[in-house]
C-alpha cells in the first residue's frame, strides 16, 4: 500500500512539473486594445423624450424617436431617402 501512494504522489508531481513547463512555453495572450469611441452624441424621442445615442435612433421627417412604434404613434414618417 505505501508503494502505490508513493507512485501517485510521484506521478502527481510529474503530472504538476510537465504542466508548469507547457504553461510556460505558451504564448502570452494579448489583449485587444480597448477601443474607446470618447463620447457619443444624444439625442431625445420626439414621442416619450427619453434620451439615446444618435446611431440608435429612428428617423423620421419630424425628428428623431427611439422606436418604429414612436415614430408611427406621433404621425410621422419614415424619410426619403
Amino acid at each position: 500500500m505505501k508503494f502505490l501512494i508513493l507512485l501517485l504522489v510521484i506521478l502527481f508531481g510529474v503530472w504538476l512539473w510537465k504542466r508548469s513547463q507547457a504553461l510556460k512555453s505558451r504564448p502570452p495572450k494579448v489583449q485587444p486594445a480597448p477601443t474607446d469611441t470618447g463620447p457619443q452624441t444624444m439625442v431625445a424621442c420626439l414621442h416619450c423624450h427619453t434620451h439615446l445615442p444618435e446611431e440608435d435612433a429612428v428617423r423620421g421627417v419630424l425628428g428623431v424617436y427611439c422606436s418604429t412604434a414612436h415614430r408611427q404613434a406621433g404621425g410621422d414618417k419614415t424619410p426619403p431617402v
